[in-house]
């Protein structure tokens, strides 16, 4: 594992204040609830009373991660209180389960994937006393987690959510492809042009994506941006100010990957192709060299990887040689949030199998199936198990160290915006730069004049 946690954890604290998510920043309803339902009685080795026979209805989303790592931590609940957990796997999170929550009929466990948003917070218990409790090392779980990442679920002075998974946003590339051709990552957009030249002459693209997921691509234009012309960057987009999209930073940024679409070096097709597919065609064909995504992207794509193919992440390059922030800058957040809904008959039980995600057997058991990191300290080793995605995933988050980006796309879920068809026919050649921009702009103005929607205070 890395040695040096303390700039870790200073990191992640930075990016939690980053992505705004600071008790108090925005005025949420009174959360209902507060005690545990559930039947038992508490104790020291049962702290929110979860009832012996007793049942927890868990809802997971069955996305990159899948959901039996959930029922790992459910058997260890199961042996430990005779509680039993029914996992039900879950695509479409808000159309699925935001109905049965609203409507008083929650299932008592949710990963809800993203943070819960503003209209539902009202119906969430308080997760504090999950935060105060010892998990199943014996640690009491705040200080067995890495620094700010309770902060990334807490609104209004109370913590609403777990975020669970550490996720690295960033580039991907196969360092066995690279080292068999003699090419170096690049630093520079101009580095990165060079390469993608190289590969046109052997009948490789450099970039593909798949109509679901050409948002992903989002992450790298922002980084980009947000590396060149520094924090204000970010901070304009994130607090909805007009003409953000406009920066100069960001207008370059789009015009450079405007410039790889029209040098062919994308693969074609993509708002076409089911992005699984398009992973495959860089992870398994590799047709492409590069893609850009959150470090699920090893366990999403394990039965559609080539043999040898050394998954890598890598830093999205910068646009100049002289940027505002460092180009070892990356994007790393607290994720995959899980809610427990007051209303839930369970909420004691579905506490508890938090409690047993939050030990060092469960979160080692996610990372070492996953080759993910969780929040939880000290549960991956430095090799990453053997794993090159894993180990780069722990290098470059140590690299980056206090300059770590927030999580840059957060903004978008907090306002209900749903720029993937803008990505989609940006990238797929249909879209000029200036209107990708103005249509991005557009949906950032209608948030912020939204006397509906509460407003975030972003900080950086």
């Amino acid at each position: 594992m890395i040695q040096t946690r303390s700039r870790l954890a200073a990191m992640l604290v930075a990016a939690a204040l980053a992505a705004g998510l600071l008790a108090g920043c925005a005025e949420d309803k009174e959360p209902a609830g507060g005690a545990s339902s559930g039947g038992g009685v508490a104790a020291a080795d049962n702290p929110f009373g979860a009832a012996a026979g007793s049942t927890v209805d868990a809802a997971i989303f069955d996305g990159g991660y899948s959901t039996d790592y959930v029922d790992f931590a459910a058997a260890m609940v199961k042996d430990k209180l005779d509680v039993t957990t029914v996992v039900s796997p879950v695509t479409d999170v808000v159309q699925e389960l935001q109905p049965r929550i609203v409507g008083g009929d929650p299932p008592d466990l949710v990963d809800w994937n993203q943070l819960p948003p503003q209209d539902l917070r009202s119906q969430l218990a308080p997760l504090d006393d999950l935060y105060a409790a010892l998990n199943y090392d014996g640690v009491k779980i705040e200080d067995a987690i890495v620094a700010g990442a309770k902060a990334t679920g807490t609104f209004n002075g109370q913590a609403l959510s777990v975020p669970y998974v550490l996720t690295l946003f960033s580039l991907w590339y196969s360092a066995s492809l690279f080292e068999e051709n003699g090419w170096t990552p690049p630093e520079t957009w101009d580095d990165m042009m060079a390469i993608c030249e190289e590969a046109k002459a052997q009948d490789k693209y450099c970039f593909t994506f798949g109509k679901e997921a050409a948002g992903y691509w989002a992450w790298m234009v922002l980084e980009m941006a947000i590396k060149e012309g520094g924090k204000d960057v970010y901070l304009n987009l994130a607090n909805l100010k007009p003409d953000a999209w406009r920066d100069p930073a960001l207008v370059g940024a789009f015009e450079a990957v405007k410039d790889s679409i029209d040098k062919g070096y994308w693969v074609p097709g993509g708002q076409g192709t089911q992005f699984t597919v398009a992973q495959a065609q860089w992870s398994q064909q590799q047709e492409a060299l590069f893609y850009f995504s959150g470090s699920w992207i090893e366990a999403e794509m394990a039965d559609a990887t080539a043999e040898g193919f050394e998954m890598t992440a890598w830093p999205a390059p910068t646009l100049t040689s002289n940027p505002a922030l460092p180009f070892e800058t990356v994007q790393l957040s607290a994720g995959e949030n899980y809610i427990v809904p007051a209303a839930g008959k369970n909420t004691a039980g579905a506490k508890e199998v938090l409690r047993a995600m939050l030990s060092k057997e469960a979160a080692t058991n996610f990372s070492k199936t996953r080759m993910a990191p969780t929040i939880v300290k000290d549960t991956v080793p430095a090799d990453g198990w053997g794993s090159t995605a894993l180990a780069s995933i722990m290098a470059r988050a140590e690299a980056s160290g206090d300059t770590a980006l927030p999580y840059t796309l957060g903004w978008s879920d907090q306002y209900n915006m749903d720029p993937s068809v803008i990505w989609g026919s940006f990238l797929g050649g249909e879209m000029s730069v200036e209107d990708a921009i103005s249509q991005l702009q557009a949906l950032s103005d209608e948030a912020a004049a939204d006397p509906s929607i509460e407003k975030m205070a972003y900080e950086w």
